[in-house]
């Protein structure tokens, strides 16, 4: 695998709260039922559901679709470990859902009159670079210019020797600031981890509490996502755990391609994937039900959604030439980018993924459809380099849901 491939396969817009303060004790509330929908949908979507683990090559799907308030399918096929099912209550890494997560607490800060999106993060974090230009919306929606530090090789090359290790903001983002900005502030668009570790240290320099219990208030809380946790800051996976595998670091371990190579990963640490107090597990539950709450803007302004989740960057950025921001690209109406979100064409988006796990949750505002998918990648889902077949094979199994449900109205398959 090149280098790019390497990053995006090990975090792929990555992915990555007891619900008073930020620890699972394995007590968490029954999730609220509704109504369900035709059987005969049901039926559909299931066998869609485990038809998609073949083609996809997965060992496990879970899958959540709910219309105008209904269930129109909730169903998990496949293994978690060898005798084990996969079950909708089991928890996974929610990934990059926890940006989702951040932009929404800035965005009912914001509200609130508690912080101004367009000062400059210089009267909290002064220390660092570009301070007195880069803004707080300049770090949610991607325009900081700060680079990424899951591309460089202390952190791709650290995390394949050592899974466990315990990364902190302070390192994510040194590393991060080693390297030269992809470009001055507000001037291009590209996607970078730095920004929101960032926003995450900043919560806490803002409020004077710490990440995990700001998440918590203004959205764990309010949304009722009573499955989703930080855990203690510490890697674990409440019980019961959807379990995953991977083959990833065979290339790093020079494995040969002839001898089998699929090793667990489910308890490896997430620290380097995103903020301290923001690095979460969850379930499909709490993944629908938060997409829906962002997507339809019901806990916000009206204002505040439009700069959430509006087409306000489209137009905005180009590819660099330079080379030298590989991650640098125009927004355009079929994929944009909002406050922790992805807007693709007219759906709500966000995805994770990390090291043998897919996750995609996704909101259709004209229909008040949410569909969520994780999907655990099988032993035969990774090539003979270690890397993907499917890469996030989720997000795929969710826009074959749509064109079932709603079709004609899928989003067009991410590009770049």
């Amino acid at each position: 695998m090149d280098a790019l491939t390497r990053v995006k396969s090990i975090a792929a817009i990555a992915g990555l709260a007891l619900v008073l303060g930020g620890c699972s004790t394995g007590t968490e509330e029954p999730t609220p039922q509704i109504a369900s929908g035709d059987p005969a949908e049901a039926a559909a979507l299931q066998t869609l559901t485990e038809e998609s683990m073949a083609e996809y090559k997965q060992r496990s799907v879970i899958v959540r679709v709910v219309k105008d308030g209904v269930d129109l399918y909730t169903g998990a096929v496949g293994t978690s470990m060898t005798g084990v099912p996969a079950t909708t209550d089991m928890h996974t890494r929610n990934g990059a859902f926890a940006f989702t997560y951040i932009g929404q607490t800035y965005a009912k800060m914001a509200d609130q009159g508690l912080v101004n999106l367009d000062e400059p993060i210089a009267k909290w974090l002064p220390e660092l670079r570009n301070a007195s230009t880069v803004t707080i919306r300049n770090l949610l929606n991607m325009t900081s210019g700060y680079p990424d530090y899951v591309y460089q090789p202390a952190v791709q090359d650290g995390v394949e020797a050592d899974p466990y290790k315990q990364w902190t903001n302070d390192e994510m983002i040194a590393v991060a600031l080693a390297e030269p900005d992809y470009f001055e502030p507000g001037t291009n668009w590209g996607y970078s981890h730095t920004n929101y570790v960032i926003l995450g240290k900043l919560l806490s320099e803002i409020t004077g509490q710490p990440t995990s219990e700001v998440i918590s208030e203004y959205v764990l809380q309010p949304m009722g996502l009573n499955n989703t946790s930080s855990n203690g800051g510490t890697p674990s996976v409440p019980e019961p755990a959807l379990h995953s595998f991977t083959s990833e670091r065979r290339t790093f371990l020079k494995i040969p391609a002839k001898i089998p190579f699929y090793e667990e990963a489910t308890f490896w640490n997430p620290s380097w994937t995103t903020a301290n107090g923001a690095v979460q597990t969850s379930n499909i539950f709490d993944m629908t039900t938060s997409m829906q709450i962002v997507g339809s803007g019901s806990q916000v302004t009206p204002e505040m959604y439009q700069q959430q989740v509006g087409p306000s960057l489209v137009g905005f950025g180009e590819k660099d030439p330079s080379g030298t921001c590989p991650v640098c690209r125009e927004m355009t109406p079929a994929m944009n980018y909002g406050f922790g979100v992805v807007i693709n064409g007219d759906w709500v988006t966000q995805t994770k993924s990390f090291y043998g796990s897919s996750a995609s949750g996704a909101y259709l505002p004209s229909q008040d459809l949410t569909i969520s998918v994780i999907a655990n990648t099988a032993q035969d889902g990774f090539g003979a380099d270690g890397g993907y077949l499917n890469q996030n094979a989720s997000f795929a199994i969710f826009t074959d849901i749509a064109n079932q449900v709603v079709p004609g109205l899928a989003p067009a398959p991410p590009s770049g």
